[in-house]
C-alpha cells in the first residue's frame, strides 16, 4: 500500500477562502473508500498507487469544475514495498523512539 500526502491549491478564483473548494476535493475522497486525512495544510491518502493516482487526478479537476481558473497540485507517495504500513504506523514509530521525559 502506498501512502500519499497531498495538497490542491486553485488559484484565480477571486476570494482568498478556499475551503469549499477543499471541501469538495474532500468529497472525491470520501466516494473512494480509501482511508484517507485531512490536516491543515494538506491530505494523506492510503491505497493501491493506481488508485491514488486516480483519486489525485479527479481531485486536481474538482476546482476547475467550480470555475477556478487554475490548479497548483504538489503531493508525494511513500510507496513501501518490504512490508505494510500506514500514515498512523509511520507517526507511532517516531513517536516511540522519543526519549522518555
Amino acid at each position: 500500500m502506498a501512502i500519499a500526502e497531498l495538497s490542491i491549491v486553485p488559484i484565480g478564483t477571486g476570494s482568498t477562502s478556499l475551503s469549499s473548494y477543499v471541501a469538495a476535493c474532500l468529497e472525491v475522497v470520501k466516494d473512494s473508500g480509501l482511508t484517507h486525512e485531512v490536516h491543515g495544510m494538506g491530505t494523506i491518502i492510503e491505497g493501491d498507487l493506481r488508485e491514488l493516482f486516480e483519486v489525485i487526478l479527479k481531485m486536481h479537476e474538482v476546482p476547475f469544475k467550480a470555475g477556478a481558473l487554475r490548479v497548483l497540485t504538489s503531493f508525494k507517495i511513500d510507496d513501501r514495498r518490504d512490508k505494510e504500513a500506514s500514515a498512523k504506523s509511520k507517526v507511532e514509530a517516531v513517536l516511540t523512539k522519543q526519549p522518555k521525559a
